[in-house]
């Protein structure tokens, strides 16, 4: 029994394991797409554009 309870928690670590990288596979681009706009954005003047 006690083995079964080690297998189990082996199993579900493992699945969440899965879980977390098939999200972040899911949604890389719109987590690189933010990293970018954010570094391009800093060069920017926002001042100067409504003026």
């Amino acid at each position: 029994m006690k083995t079964a309870r080690f297998v189990l928690k082996i199993v579900g670590a493992a699945l969440s394991l899965a879980a977390l990288v098939c999200l972040v596979i899911a949604f890389w681009d719109k987590l690189t797409a933010c990293m970018i706009c954010k570094q391009e954005s800093d060069d920017y003047d926002d001042a100067a554009l409504y003026e």
